[in-house]
């Protein structure tokens, strides 16, 4: 079983009780940081919204099929009242609890039902270069995303094409797509960049990231730009369960080199995962 099904598994089986992410992360044998970026990229949304939604889910059916009051029904799924049980079931389902208790039903509301472990994508087999790479100065546009906005990422990187031609003291003209400060709800912020020498004052509209020294495993992605989350599952797949380096909480980032074709979507493309 890979880290995320581990996750899955204690998920499944402790929902009804209390736990954090850091339980979770500590059966599934990765940081934090790593299990709700892994997890966002098998299921799209994050470790303990999940949570929520089964707990919400399960309460549901207790509603329509049991005698239970709302509010036994809120504290056992680890809410501390009504009306807190209430926000939370109106937000997920677009109805209150006593809709459903009334109805006896679930069929007007959409159910989340366990992620079978089968689910999990297969990873591809992967066989990362090592790199050691000193700091890295980067200055492009950066913007906070969801596991609800993601998607809108490619049009980021229209609004900074138009910036690149402009950046001073360039390096080279591979582009950067790097991921960092995410939370434990599975945010993050996502920074179109290139590589600079020194940071210039002249961009003020721009933001810069400096990247401290770190050795990577470098995974090259076969395939169109479109496909990247595969090569992304495929390493938090078989990879980082078996591999003997160990995953470093620090900005990960995807490469865009001298060959890759912005107007197709092909070519040079890498993902950098910090290791020690």
């Amino acid at each position: 079983m890979d880290h995320v099904g581990k996750a899955l598994w204690y998920i499944e089986t402790h929902f009804e009780s209390e736990f954090t992410l850091n339980d979770v992360a500590a059966v599934a044998g990765l940081s934090k940081f790593h299990l709700v970026r892994a997890f966002g990229i098998c299921f799209g949304k994050s470790v303990m919204r999940y949570v929520r939604e089964r707990r919400l889910t399960e309460a549901a059916k207790q509603l329509a099929e049991s005698d239970h009051g709302i509010l036994d029904v809120a504290l056992q799924s680890g809410y501390n009242s009504h009306e807190a049980f209430t926000r939370a079931f109106k937000a997920q389902f677009g109805v209150t609890p006593d809709s459903i208790q009334r109805a006896r039903s679930t069929a007007a509301i959409k159910l989340v039902e366990p992620l079978r472990m089968n689910e999990t994508p297969t990873p591809a087999t992967l066989e990362p270069r090592i790199v050691s790479k000193g700091p890295m100065l980067l200055v492009g546009l950066k913007k906070r995303y969801s596991d609800a906005t993601s998607a809108q990422i490619p049009a980021q990187w229209q609004t900074f094409q138009p910036h690149i031609g402009n950046i001073e003291m360039r390096i080279g003209t591979a582009a950067f797509g790097v991921i960092c400060n995410s939370d434990d709800e599975g945010n993050f912020d996502y920074l179109t960049a290139v590589e600079v020498s020194a940071f210039d004052d002249r961009t003020p509209d721009l933001d810069a990231l400096r990247v401290p020294p770190q050795t990577y495993a470098v995974f090259t992605h076969d395939g169109h730009v479109s496909e990247i989350r595969r090569t992304w599952r495929a390493i938090f797949g078989r990879w980082s369960q078996h591999t003997k380096h160990k995953l470093v909480d620090a900005p990960q980032f995807e490469r865009y080199g001298d060959n890759f074709d912005p107007e197709s979507g092909n070519g040079d493309i890498e993902i950098w995962i910090p290791v020690h």
